[in-house]
C-alpha cells in the first residue's frame, strides 16, 4: 500500500469512527447527546460538522433531531464567532458580549443555508456571514446621528481620499481636490463631510482642551458655547420696519414716534395735535395693524 492510499485509508477510518462514535452515520440512528462541545478541536469540529450537515438533509426540519443537529453544529462553530469577534475588539463602540451574539446571528444563517454539494469549506462559507453581520452591527449602531447608507459608505471614501492626498501633498486637500480624486462633484463632498459629523457626538462637560488634565473648576465646551442674542432678533425687526415706516403718511408717523420714541400718553399726544384721546387711540390702532401686516408678510 503506497503512502497515498495509506493517508487517505487513515482520513477515511477518523472519519468513520467519529461518524460511529456519536452514532448517527448515513444509515441513520439514534442522535446522542454530545458534551463539551466547545472544547472539541477545530479539525474534529470541521468532520463532525460534515456529518451533521449530511445528518441535516436527511432529517424534517422542525423535528426535535433535526433542532438537536442544528443546534449541535451552532455550538460546535462557536469558535468561529469569537475568532472573527476579536477583529473587532478595538472598534471603540460595542461590547465584545454583543459582538459575539450578533457574530451568532451570523453563524445560524450560514448554517441555515450551507449546502454540502458546494465545492467550498463551511468554515469559509460562516466566516463571510459572521463578519457582515458584524460590519452591519457597527453600521447601524456606531452612528451619534442616523444617516442614510449612502452617506456612510461616502464617509469611510472621504477618510481613505484625504489620506492618499494628504501623503501626496503634505497637506489637507481642498473640497475641489478631494472631488477631482474621488470624482464626485464639490456638493457631494460638502455633504459627506456634514454627515461624517454625525458619527460620534461629544458631551458638552468635557474640556475644552482635551490634551489637559480635568480639574475642577476648568472650563469646559458649555462654558465656551454661544447663546442665542435677543438683541439680534430686534436689530432684524427694526431693518424690517424702518421701510414700513416710510409709507405712513407724516401725521401717522409723528404719532407712532411720540408714542414708542418719546413714551407720551394719548392724551398727551392728542393735545399735541389737537385732536381727542379718542380720534388718537383710533389711528394708532389702525397705524400698527397696517405695520403688523406688513412684517407678517
Amino acid at each position: 500500500m503506497t503512502a497515498t492510499s495509506m493517508h487517505s485509508h487513515e482520513g477515511e477510518t477518523e472519519q468513520a469512527t467519529a461518524t460511529r462514535d456519536i452514532g448517527i452515520g448515513h444509515q441513520g440512528g439514534e442522535l446522542p447527546c454530545l458534551e463539551d462541545l466547545g472544547k472539541i478541536a477545530p479539525r474534529d469540529a470541521r468532520d463532525l460538522s460534515k456529518v451533521f450537515f449530511g445528518r441535516l438533509q436527511e432529517l424534517e426540519e422542525g423535528t426535535e433531531e433535526y433542532q438537536y443537529a442544528r443546534n449541535t453544529l451552532i455550538e460546535m462553530n462557536l469558535s468561529l464567532v469569537h475568532f472573527a469577534a476579536s477583529r473587532f475588539r478595538n472598534r471603540g463602540s460595542g461590547d465584545m458580549e454583543d459582538i459575539v451574539q450578533v457574530g451568532t446571528i451570523g453563524l445560524i444563517k450560514a448554517i441555515d443555508r450551507f449546502d454540502l454539494s458546494r465545492e467550498v469549506q463551511f468554515t469559509s462559507f460562516a466566516v463571510l456571514y459572521i463578519v457582515g453581520e458584524i460590519k452591519r452591527f457597527f453600521r447601524d449602531t456606531t452612528w451619534a446621528v442616523h444617516v442614510p447608507r449612502r452617506l456612510q459608505e461616502l464617509r469611510v471614501q472621504l477618510a481613505r481620499g484625504k489620506d492618499e492626498l494628504s501623503t501626496v501633498l503634505d497637506r489637507d486637500p481642498t473640497v475641489g481636490e478631494l472631488a477631482e480624486h474621488l470624482r464626485l462633484s464639490e456638493d457631494e463632498i460638502i455633504e459627506g463631510m456634514i454627515a461624517a459629523n454625525g458619527y460620534t457626538a461629544g458631551s458638552i462637560d468635557m474640556p475644552c482642551d482635551p490634551g489637559e488634565p480635568q480639574l475642577e473648576g476648568a472650563r469646559t465646551l458649555a462654558d465656551v458655547l454661544g447663546d442665542p442674542d435677543p438683541a439680534m432678533e430686534t436689530v432684524e425687526n427694526l431693518r424690517s420696519l424702518a421701510p414700513l415706516l416710510e409709507d405712513l403718511d407724516e401725521r401717522e408717523r409723528r404719532i407712532i414716534e411720540m408714542r414708542f420714541g418719546q413714551e407720551m400718553t394719548q392724551s398727551e399726544i392728542g393735545a399735541a395735535i389737537g385732536v381727542s384721546q379718542m380720534h388718537v387711540s383710533r389711528i394708532l390702532a389702525r397705524t400698527l395693524v397696517k405695520l403688523r401686516s406688513g412684517m407678517l408678510a
